[in-house]
């Protein structure tokens, strides 16, 4: 039986486990990636095991998050970034020189390696031929450490692409259309494998595009081959010397398929507040918009800006639009200075960002009440973009150009045809912001600001789990809803008692002061609990104001394995119905949790003792789950290992 080039990479990092669908493996990691909203935690819980260099191949340190020196806290993170990641033997990308997943698909991917990093957006380099997973922060220093990753082995849905993009279709529509068909919920514990002749269509930055918002399927991760085009990019990047062909076998088998012939695409969009509300853009063209960014990790390469700038140049934006582009790295700033698209896009009247994420986590550009933002972004979740009182559209950045232009959601009939953008043939390269970790051996002081406190630690897990039900969640709640982001609470990243005070501030303000008044509790909610942002605060910071356990219908994949790692007990209903019958307030316990918990998937008794009744919750964990979370979480488990 052929191999798929997901089987491929896992066999050669395999370290534990068999590769069967839902059966627990552990790979190797070659490759680590944080950025600075979660970095700071990652490193800080580093230097807690005591193990003085990273051992993996590559490890780097981005800021890309916290730009915004409204205070001191973000300087002081940086600082603290940059002088760690020296000591103990990781790169330092530094504020300025990008986002973190632009940067590392230009600078760091390499075919057929794993990386895994603490964004969720890691996926990006999956364009790159990557086994690329996001993950929380602690995996990731424990894999710093030597550690290895593990995970239930996934699914692998092949999708088979055929033919070629044609008119005002994108790779953003590729993944919108995956999105329209598949659901946010409907690639937990699934890997995304692409494949067919279409692939040879997309060029590494359309790929990206693509495995990049992969993570909104709440996909483990998302692939593409490496082919002649993934060599032709990396020696432009003057790289060439990392590639390597990895292909899928000519009988290659998947466990599931979808097929997409990319010449019937058309121009999609993914309406407010979800992005699998995915619609065709004709049935809501001429709807108003009042701004319009292009950028963010998923559309800011040097093609995005310059189809762009081709698309406005010579023209103003509309007078009731506000305009803004970011570019992805300071390489693709660079480049669309050089080539003239910089020149057109401030013409056009856009607002240059710096390369950063920017208005994509609401920091900064945060749309104006009732209004409705056009964006090329991968989430558009309500209050993500700062407010939530406006709307987000995600559409490609050829929509969004159109779009600001128009003053509406555009019908690209009275456009004509995109202009064309000519591949560059040459690129500048200039790694002075990329700074090197210290020789071995050589004394580096760490620098630590006030704002800067140790990782809270949990206790062992109890037998017995008590308290009341704190909050009570709908389907879908995000890890936006749990820990915000924002000017306001992303400086706090490293100060775990100061941004407890906002756990939940958008569902329930109230909730940080009950939470502290009633010693802690249980948290409900619906299916896909915690889609969205890998944060590790959204598990952290509950975990400080006391939460014990959290029961839902579902859980996303990662924030599931954040509450593992931070020893907070995730149970499902055993019957959905039973959600229906509890409500917030009521008195719930939990006995004979360790138990349940050393039977690896033996349910658990729920007792509402307000109502008098009772209902089974499922505990299903996995050998190694089981370890960690009888310990307290993964920090306390991994200092009893050592």
């Amino acid at each position: 039986m052929g191999k798929n080039i997901v089987h491929k990479i896992l066999e050669s990092h395999l370290v534990s486990g068999t590769l069967a669908p839902g059966e627990e493996i552990a790979i190797r990691v070659d490759q680590t990636l944080t950025q600075d909203a979660t970095g700071t935690m990652a490193y800080l819980q580093f230097e807690a095991m005591q193990v003085p260099r990273v051992k993996t191949e590559v490890s780097v340190s981005y800021v890309d998050h916290n730009m915004l020196q409204t205070g001191f806290e973000n300087a002081d993170d940086h600082r603290y970034l940059q002088s760690v990641a020296r000591k103990v033997g990781a790169w330092f990308s530094r504020p300025g020189n990008g986002i973190c997943h632009q940067v590392h698909l230009e600078r760091f991917s390499s075919p057929g390696k794993v990386l895994l990093g603490s964004d969720s957006h890691t996926p990006t380099s999956g364009g790159a031929a990557m086994l690329a997973i996001g993950a929380g922060g602690l995996d990731i220093a424990v894999a710093m450490a030597g550690g290895a990753f593990h995970l239930k082995c996934p699914v692998v849905v092949g999708v088979r692409l055929e033919g070629a993009l044609t008119g005002w279709a994108s790779a953003k529509d590729v993944i919108l259309e995956v999105l329209r068909r598949r659901t946010v919920k409907g690639g937990v514990g699934k890997i995304f494998c692409y494949h067919g002749p279409g692939v040879e269509n997309l060029d590494v930055t359309q790929r990206a595009t693509i495995t990049n918002m992969g993570a909104e399927l709440g996909a483990t991760t998302s692939i593409f081959p490496s082919d002649r085009l993934t060599k032709a990019f990396l020696e432009l990047q003057q790289r060439g010397d990392t590639w390597s062909e990895l292909l899928p076998d000519n009988d290659a088998q998947y466990d599931d398929l979808e097929v997409i012939d990319l010449s019937k695409l058309e121009p999609l969009v993914a309406m407010p507040h979800s992005p699998d509300a995915v619609t065709p853009l004709k049935e809501v063209a001429g709807t108003k918009v009042q701004q319009v960014c292009v950028g963010s990790c998923t559309n800011s390469s040097y093609y995005d800006l310059m189809v762009t700038a081709g698309i406005v140049k010579g023209r103003k934006s509309h007078p009731d639009v506000s305009f803004a582009v970011t570019p992805g790295s300071r390489q693709v700033f660079e480049m669309i200075a050089a080539s003239g698209g910089l020149k057109d896009l401030i013409g056009a009247g856009a607002r240059i960002l710096e390369s950063a994420c920017g208005p994509c986590i609401g920091m900064g550009q945060v749309p104006g009440t009732g209004s409705l933002s056009v964006r090329s972004f991968n989430r558009n979740f309500k209050g993500r973009c700062g407010s939530t009182e406006a709307g987000v559209v995600l559409a490609s950045p050829e929509i969004c150009a159109l779009a600001a232009l128009d003053g509406e959601l555009p019908d690209v009939s009275r456009h004509g045809d995109p202009p064309p953008v000519e591949p560059a043939t040459e690129i500048i390269i200039d790694d002075g912001m990329i700074v090197p970790p210290a020789p071995e051996g050589e004394e580096v002081e760490v620098v630590r600001g006030p704002n800067i406190k140790p990782c809270p630690v949990n206790e062992e897990l109890r037998d017995k789990i008590s308290g009341p039900v704190l909050l009570k969640t709908g389907d879908n709640v995000t890890t936006d809803d749990i820990m915000p982001a924002g000017t306001k609470v992303l400086p706090l990243r490293s100060n775990i008692p100061r941004i407890s005070e906002h756990v939940f501030s958008q569902l329930d303000p109230t909730f940080p002061s009950r939470a502290k008044e009633l010693g802690g509790g249980i948290v409900v909610g619906g299916n896909n609990y915690g889609q969205g942002s890998s944060r590790e605060h959204a598990a952290i910071a509950p975990m400080y104001l006391g939460l014990r356990a959290v029961v839902v219908k579902s859980f996303a994949r990662i924030h599931r394995s954040n509450l593992i790692n931070f020893g907070i007990l995730p149970v499902e209903f055993a019957l959905e119905a039973d959600y229906d019958k509890t409500d917030q307030g009521d008195e719930l316990v939990i006995e004979g949790v360790h138990e349940a918990v050393r039977g690896g998937s033996a349910g658990v008794t729920v007792t509402n003792k307000t109502k008098g009744t009772s209902f089974k919750g499922r505990v299903a964990l996995s050998a190694y789950e089981r370890e960690v979370i009888m310990a307290g979480g993964l920090l306390p488990f991994t200092r009893q290992q050592a």
